[in-house]
Order: structure tokens, then C-alpha cells, then sequence
């Protein structure tokens, strides 16, 4: 378990290595002070994963610092129920001059393992790094993913109680991360607690029970994944250079932007069902209807689905398609997506968005999430298992044996 009390960590900044000097000798300050931390409060559970999100410069990474001990806290108290370890930062308790096995020993002793337990478990270690044939080369040849693949593996054969992932996990190739992430589920369903801070926010909510949000050192949202990566979507959008015009509703359809055009309305329905229950493979027609309250340039509309765990499985928008378009206010309009449902069998949402440039990010006119629902309940042509139906070529031959 792990929780955390009134958290709050700030920064000296120096213009100049020689100001840290001078302020010394001058007994004068020579700096300006940054509070990255701001009265922090969470518990994670054993067996209970928490994901930490935010923008560069949010303080998510001071955090985990702060309960692996590589920082001390201003004010507050952290309480960690055993063994905590992980990843903060590629290359963190590694002499880059020394080799793989060398770095196993030495950076297995700082995370508290001894030698007869580093003897017991370094070909495990090697083995699930996947570094057998580079392990008694120097670190300093090492790729960032093969150091990721070490760190990963000597923090979790670590057998602790408490596991940290910071974004060093992203560098690594998708086989080693999805076996890493096995791992973490293992881990996690052993009753170990989880801190994930990623910009992955599929990971995060697939990964997490729980989430919260990190602006200027603060939290600013807290709860359920989905929640937590919507408001975070609200955050990047980057509008608040017009904060005084925006809203966000607290309802199931969160809803925010400039609102200098609104969608009124969104609607999912099956080609051959006439309705919002297709098969999988029948194509289907999803409508956005669009009224503009001000002249836009260059406008866009844009639409993703979203799965019952709110991941992201397809989206797409008028920018890619080159179909931009100047709203003219007082006008309505209508976008119409046609395509086939190529998914498998369950509940998903869409969420639907206009904006300039080619992403929300820039200027982003309104969002509404989770504006239809929609349901997969059977299939047409040949089943299949998953998320994503793909159309391989099967073909099977017979081999004459020689004795």
C-alpha cells in the first residue's frame, strides 16, 4: 500500500552555477523558488493500480522521486507498506562503464537484494531482459530500449511490494512492452500496488483502477480512468487563452470548448438494422450535425470509438480526407461517416469533436464525449476472437514425409 499525505515539493532555480555561489558567500538569495508540488493527497491499495497524468512539467515525475527516495519531500509524509521499486529514468543506478551483469549486481544492491539472492536470480533476470548475448558487454553500447529491458527486469525481480513506471517503458520495442505489461498485470493481481504515469491513455485506462490528474502541481481531477484522461483531454486542448468562454458539464457527455460552433446532435445506425445494434462487418452510417455560431476558416470534424474500457480503437477526421470547410455563422451542417464495423461483439461509444488544424489540440470549437452508443451483437461472415476483424488468406498443404 502506499499513500501520501499533504505532499508538497519546490525547486531553487539558478540563472548560473556560480548565482548558488554567490549566495552562499553574499548570504543573499540568487534565486527564484518553483513550487512543483501543492499539498498532494492519494492511497493506492495493494492490489490497485493508480495512474498519474498530466502535461510536461506537471510534477508527475517528482512524485515517483519522492517515493523511491531519490528526493525529500518540503512538507508532508509518504507511507510505503515494503519494498518499492521501478522505473523513473532510463540509466538510474547504472554505471554505463560497467557491463550488464556487472550493472545486474550493483543496481540490484541498491534496490535492497543481497548476493546470495542476485545469484539465485540473475539468470532469471537475464533471461526475461533478453540481453543473454550482450550481457557481459558495457551498458555504454547499449540501445535505450535493451537499458529499459534491464531496468525493468532487475526492478521486478526485486519482489517488491510496491512497483513505479514512469515513461521509460515507451522506448522499448511493442514485444518487450506488452511483455512488460503481462508482467505488471501479474504483479498487480499478486496484490502488489502500481503507480503509472504514462501519455499513453489507452495503457492507463486499461491498466488502472484509478487516476488522477496533475496541472502546476496540482490535482485537479481525480476518480475512474475515463473521467480522469477526458478532462485531461479538456486540459491540452488549449484553450485557456479563452477560459471566460468555455464550459465543461459534469455529465456523462462531457462537453467543453469556444462553442463558436456546437454539435447538437450525433447518430450511430446500421445500414441494414436501421438501428444502433449492428453485426460486425454490416456497415453503418454515423452523423454529426453541426451549427455554427461564428465564422471559421478551415474547420474540421472529427470522430473516435471507444470500447466498453473507453479505449480509443479507431478515430479519424475531415482534415485527413482533405474536406476542411469555412463555417458560416447561422448555417448547420452535416458530416456523415460511412464504414464498415469491423469489430467484434460488445458495447462502444463515439465521441465526436470540431476544431482547426488536423487535432483538437489547437483549437478545439466543442467536444462531447461518449455522444452515441452503439452495440456489436453479432457477424457476418466468418467468426472470429478479439477486438479487430482482419481478413487473412488461409492456405494449407500436405507434405510428403521421406522416411
Amino acid at each position: 500500500m502506499i499513500k501520501v499525505e499533504s505532499l508538497s515539493k519546490r525547486f531553487r532555480l539558478y540563472n548560473s552555477p556560480k548565482d548558488r555561489l554567490k549566495e552562499i558567500i553574499l548570504r543573499k538569495p540568487f534565486h527564484t523558488e518553483f513550487q512543483v508540488l501543492k499539498n498532494i493527497n492519494f492511497e493506492v491499495s495493494d492490489g490497485q493500480a493508480l495512474g498519474i497524468i498530466g502535461q510536461n512539467g506537471a510534477g508527475k515525475s517528482t512524485i515517483l522521486k519522492i517515493l523511491t527516495g531519490i528526493l525529500i519531500p518540503d512538507s508532508g509524509t509518504v507511507f510505503i507498506d515494503g519494498k518499492i521499486t521501478g522505473i523513473i529514468e532510463l540509466g538510474t543506478g547504472f554505471n554505463f562503464e560497467m557491463t550488464g551483469l556487472q550493472n545486474i549486481y550493483m543496481n540490484g544492491t541498491l534496490l535492497q537484494m543481497g548476493k546470495d539472492e542476485l545469484d539465485s536470480k540473475k539468470n532469471k533476470i537475464i533471461e526475461f531482459s533478453e540481453l543473454k548475448e550482450f550481457i557481459e558487454k558495457p551498458i555504454k553500447t547499449y540501445s535505450s530500449g535493451m537499458i529499459m529491458r534491464l531496468a525493468f527486469s532487475i526492478a521486478i525481480h526485486a519482489d517488491p511490494k510496491c512497483f513505479v513506471v514512469d515513461e521509460a517503458l515507451s522506448v522499448g520495442d511493442a514485444h518487450f512492452q506488452q511483455k512488460c505489461m503481462n508482467k505488471i498485470k501479474k504483479f498487480r493481481s499478486n496484490g502488489g500496488s502500481i503507480l503509472f504515469v504514462s501519455h499513453d491513455m489507452n495503457a492507463v485506462k486499461v491498466l488502472c483502477d484509478r487516476a488522477i490528474l496533475l496541472e502546476k502541481g496540482n490535482i485537479i481531477e481525480k476518480g475512474d480512468p475515463e473521467t480522469v484522461v477526458n478532462k485531461y483531454n479538456y486540459v491540452i486542448s488549449k484553450v485557456d487563452d479563452i477560459e471566460d468562454e468555455i464550459t465543461i458539464s459534469n455529465n456523462k457527455n462531457s462537453s467543453y470548448g469556444t462553442f463558436e460552433s456546437k454539435i447538437k446532435k450525433i447518430v450511430f445506425k446500421g445500414e441494414t438494422s436501421k438501428s444502433s445494434i449492428v453485426s460486425s462487418g454490416e456497415r453503418a452510417i454515423v452523423t454529426v450535425s453541426v451549427e455554427a455560431y461564428e465564422n471559421v476558416k478551415n474547420v474540421n470534424v472529427g470522430i473516435s470509438v471507444r470500447d466498453r474500457y473507453g479505449q480509443e480503437i479507431f478515430g479519424t477526421n475531415t482534415y485527413f480526407y482533405k474536406k476542411s470547410l469555412d463555417l458560416v455563422k447561422g448555417k448547420k451542417y452535416k458530416f456523415t461517416f460511412s464504414m464498415e464495423i469491423n469489430i467484434g461483439i460488445g458495447k462502444y461509444t463515439v465521441t465526436a469533436a470540431v476544431h482547426t488544424s488536423d487535432t483538437h489540440l489547437e483549437r478545439c470549437l466543442h467536444w462531447i464525449d461518449n455522444g452515441a452508443e452503439f452495440e456489436v451483437a453479432g457477424n457476418h461472415g466468418n467468426m472470429f476472437i478479439g477486438i479487430c476483424k482482419l481478413y487473412p488468406e488461409i492456405e494449407i498443404e500436405q507434405e510428403n514425409i521421406i522416411l
